[in-house]
């Protein structure tokens, strides 16, 4: 065999090593964004952000979300945090929202914080803790 046909050899191998490398690389991390943005969390923020009237007087009625939700959920036994980043599609404006939740004693995900970016770059809170009934049980540890 001329050195030339494995120098080839050689070089096909690396280049379907490096293909396959990426295609699990590339499944771990779409399973990893598709997780995320399929979770109760996501879920439950999204239906804030929707109902939030504060964020529709700003961008009009929330149409749509955008294809990734980007953040972190962390479990531990029956409690869990998550702060999720999410694009949110308005009538009027596209802005992007950040979502903090909570739950404990394995009850369900609630609205601990949120806030987005508004056109001139401030950033706006969606979620005033004097104002909210639904943070009380959770400040107080009664969830």
């Amino acid at each position: 065999m001329s050195t030339k046909k494995i120098i080839v050899i050689v070089v096909s191998i690396a280049i379907v090593v490096g293909l396959l490398i990426a295609v699990v690389v590339g499944g771990i991390v779409g399973f990893a964004f598709y997780s995320v943005s399929h979770s109760e969390a996501a879920v439950t923020a999204k239906d804030f952000l929707r109902k939030n009237e504060r964020l529709k007087q700003d961008i009009g009625e929330v149409k749509d979300f955008g294809s990734f939700v980007t953040g972190n959920i962390n479990v531990h036994d029956s409690d869990g945090e998550a702060t999720l980043n999410l694009k949110v599609i308005g009538e009027r404006s596209t802005v992007n929202a950040s979502v903090e939740l909570a739950y404990r004693n394995g009850r369900a995900w609630r609205v601990t914080g949120a806030s987005y970016k508004n056109e001139a770059g401030q950033n706006i809170d969606l979620l005033n803790i004097y104002e909210s009934q639904q943070l009380i049980p959770i400040l107080t540890g009664q969830v």
